[in-house]
């Protein structure tokens, strides 16, 4: 068999999982609005749940939900009946269980639990009358679409669906919910995912680090402040609030025999680009960029200077 062969076959598998979606799309109906209600009304978790492969899409929507405002976690039904009960609470979790079939065996224990102690069912299968579907408060069914394999028990089309359905849960629980950027980056505080979405308040310079003097002070003491902070910049305070800046680009330009005579307040730039502590870093840096300064003040809406960045501050975060 050539390459073009493989190809071929591997599109059409693609093409066939591709169509598998837009037909649940099209199915999706209100047992989706009522799972969604029956999720936010619930004081736990959401208990996710499924064997084999469809284990592994459980563990990934879990840790979706998880991610996104939904708190979860996954429990393993074949460990479920040797104590993993335990980690269901009866009456505050909801249970997510997937299972294309509905009769995997291991999901015994689990769903049998959940009927004795009164526990919310959420099944995701492809056949309502089964035994998933029996104990389930709600049955989200997936369309019975063949799987794009030619071994038809072969996990492909199914895992997808169940994968796309877990996906459209989460975001649609976080919409709901009106989880934000800044909620998301509490979750996310590491990695490329926390470095793009870090506040400047985390990174800023502040308290006693920050380089500030009054509108009438002398320059020749000035410069010593902005000196002694290293971050190449001085702000100008009034009445607690930053009425300019002053920038090794200022000095530059006012350099001459009055300079250390003059005060700030005839150096400085009024009414500098500032940002609030909630801006992102990543926003941050490019509005520095396009305006191509190298440091900026954190303020407070009352106009108070909370901190300063510079522009090596974004980038030694990772941003850009």
């Amino acid at each position: 068999m050539n390459k073009v062969d493989h190809i071929l076959d591997a599109r059409k598998v693609i093409l066939e999982e591709a169509r598998s979606l837009e037909t649940l799309a099209q199915s999706l109906a209100d047992p989706f609005n009522r799972a969604l209600e029956l999720i936010l009304a619930a004081k736990g978790r959401v208990a996710v749940t499924g064997m084999g492969k469809s284990g592994h899409i459980a563990r990934k929507v879990a840790a979706t939900l998880a991610s996104t405002g939904s708190p979860a976690y996954f429990i393993h039904p074949a460990e479920a009946g040797h104590g993993d009960l335990g980690m269901l609470e009866p009456r505050l979790d909801v249970l997510l269980a997937f299972s294309n079939s509905g009769e995997t065996l291991e999901l015994g224990a689990i769903l049998e639990y959940a009927a004795r102690q009164g526990l919310p069912v959420i099944g995701v299968t492809q056949n309502a009358q089964s035994r998933l579907g029996r104990y389930s408060d709600i049955v989200l069914v997936l369309p019975k679409v063949a799987e794009a394999s030619p071994l038809p028990f072969a996990p492909t089309v199914s895992t997808t669906m169940m994968l796309a359905l877990g996906d459209a849960l989460a975001m649609s629980l976080l919409i709901a919910r009106g989880f934000t950027v800044e909620d998301f980056y509490q979750y996310h505080p590491q990695g490329q995912i926390g470095s793009r979405l870090m506040a400047v308040s985390d990174i800023m310079h502040s308290g006693e680090a920050m380089p500030l003097a009054s509108p009438d002070e002398l320059m020749s003491s000035a410069l010593v402040t902005m000196t002694g902070k290293r971050l190449g910049c001085l702000g100008v305070v009034e009445n607690g609030r930053l009425i300019g800046i002053i920038t090794d680009g200022d000095l530059r330009r006012r350099m001459g025999p009055d300079l250390l005579v003059s005060p700030t307040k005839s150096i400085m730039t009024r009414d500098p680009i500032s940002f609030s502590p909630q801006t992102m870093v990543a926003k941050a840096l490019a509005v520095m960029r396009q305006k191509e300064i190298t440091n900026a003040f954190v303020m407070a809406p009352t106009g108070e200077p909370l901190g300063v960045i510079h522009i090596h501050d974004c980038l030694a975060a990772g941003v850009g």
